[in-house]
């Protein structure tokens, strides 16, 4: 699994792994029950504090896209609440796209179509 930091973002590092493992498992390159490296082994992998990693995997975990144990690690949830609801933290992001479009000058047809080619 190859994850890629941008140190000059002002995304937090540890929301920028969840980020970048939600839309592993949405495009299928994290399959379900597939094995996450360990914190370390990816905090090493990236060269940052094994503390931000494991507040990603418990992000993560509480939002119910992966699971944990103490003897199989953190693995992809083999299947996903189908229930029709975003996390805060998504809803929140969505506020500020919608936000940065409409002070940008998108119509709303202009937002949707936007939306459409990346759903």
């Amino acid at each position: 699994m190859v994850i890629c930091i941008d140190e000059v973002s002002e995304i937090p590092i540890y929301k920028q792994i969840r980020n970048q493992i939600v839309l592993g498992i949405s495009d299928g390159k994290l399959q379900p029950g597939e094995q996450l490296p360990t914190v370390r082994a990816l905090a090493e992998e990236i060269g940052i504090n094994s503390m931000t990693v494991n507040k990603a995997y418990a992000l993560l975990k509480q939002e119910g896209y992966i699971v944990t144990d103490r003897r199989n690690g953190a693995r992809i949830r083999n299947e996903f609440d189908q229930g029709k609801y975003l996390s805060q933290t998504s809803l929140d992001n969505l506020q500020q796209i919608i936000s940065e479009a409409n002070i940008r000058g998108f119509s709303k047809e202009e937002f949707f179509q936007l939306c459409e080619k990346y759903f």
